[in-house]
């Protein structure tokens, strides 16, 4: 009977501590689960400083605003954005801005569950708002949120900052493509002043040297000024004379030619037209960019920036943007 008490306590007290283990283990996950959660950066949306001035970034985001689709989020699995979304000057998502800046919002309407929003479900409203701030004259502070509202429970959901990011590097890569632009435009025109200059000297010393006479290829002029007779040269010697003066040097104008025609030959390189039916100028190199202008059929347009697909180019009116490298003619 001992026996039988002892092993039974003795049994008791196995299943008590594996009751109370398996209790405290359960009761330490909890909070850790809870901890984790706690963590993601749900709400904290994006702020950075760009070294530009505002009105310069207000003219990019104000470009991505209006380019139809919000990046870091999406419908369904094989979506790589939400598409269909539009500008918008406020929304009733966000509580009003009173903190300075101008302010812009992308809206999409409509949306049906968008991924990376906490607890979210249903169909509502996506929005992204960016907030442009001054700081200084050079520099400029952005601000990018994204939130997704329920359209039946009006329930408010954040974004886990996927939506802030890839905005902001799609505005990245539009404030690059700008800066480059800028500094081809001033290597091009450095180019010019200096082609300009070259031009003036060349008009200068023809003005002040006169004609020169050149000895006729063939012949040679002999030391003796009195005796001007001329010795023809051998067939080698005709063939290597007329190959040097043939050569031209970099930055000389070549045989035969003129400065002006030289000027010329070298901008038809660099100019090309556009195709028919026309084509758009964007802001940037991106499909999504704001158009310029429209150009027509046969516009010329000179290139300043070549790359895989795309060109960036100066009209006639000096307006400068970015064309698409098969809606222009190729020499």
């Amino acid at each position: 009977m001992d026996c039988r008490i002892g092993a039974r306590t003795r049994w008791l007290s196995l299943t008590r501590i594996s009751v109370i283990a398996g209790f405290l283990l359960l009761v330490a996950a909890l909070p850790l689960a809870g901890r984790e959660k706690d963590r993601s950066p749900y709400g904290e949306g994006l702020i950075v400083n760009i070294p530009l001035p505002v009105s310069e970034v207000e003219q990019v985001v104000e470009d991505v605003a209006q380019n139809g689709v919000i990046r870091g989020t999406k419908e369904y699995n094989k979506d790589e954005f939400v598409s269909g979304a539009k500008a918008a000057t406020s929304s009733s998502v966000f509580p009003p801005w009173n903190e300075g800046g101008k302010v812009f919002y992308k809206v999409r309407e409509q949306a049906l569950d968008p991924r990376n929003f906490k607890d979210s479900s249903d169909v509502g409203t996506l929005v992204v708002r960016y907030v442009v701030l001054a700081q200084g004259e050079k520099n400029t502070v952005l601000r990018i949120d994204a939130l997704f509202e329920e359209s039946f429970r009006r329930i408010v959901h954040q974004s886990n900052g996927s939506v802030e990011g890839s905005e902001y590097k799609d505005i990245r890569e539009h404030i690059e493509a700008i800066e480059l632009m800028k500094k081809q435009n001033v290597e091009a025109e450095k180019e010019r002043q200096e082609q300009l200059l070259k031009k003036q000297t060349l008009a200068m010393q023809n003005e002040y040297s006169g004609p020169t006479l050149q000895p006729a290829p063939g012949f040679e002029r002999h030391a003796d000024p009195g005796a001007q007779t001329a010795a023809p040269q051998s067939p080698s010697q005709t063939s290597s004379s007329q190959s040097v003066a043939g050569q031209t040097s970099p930055g000389q104008t070549p045989l035969g030619q003129t400065l002006e025609e030289h000027v010329r030959d070298l901008r038809k390189q660099v100019e090309r037209l556009v195709k028919a039916p026309g084509a758009p100028l964007k802001s940037a190199p991106f499909h999504s960019a704001s158009t310029l202008q429209s150009l027509t059929t046969h516009t010329e347009v000179l290139i300043l920036i070549s790359t895989p697909y795309w060109y960036g180019v100066e009209t006639h009116e000096g307006q400068h943007g970015w064309i698409l490298r098969d809606q222009l003619e190729q020499p």
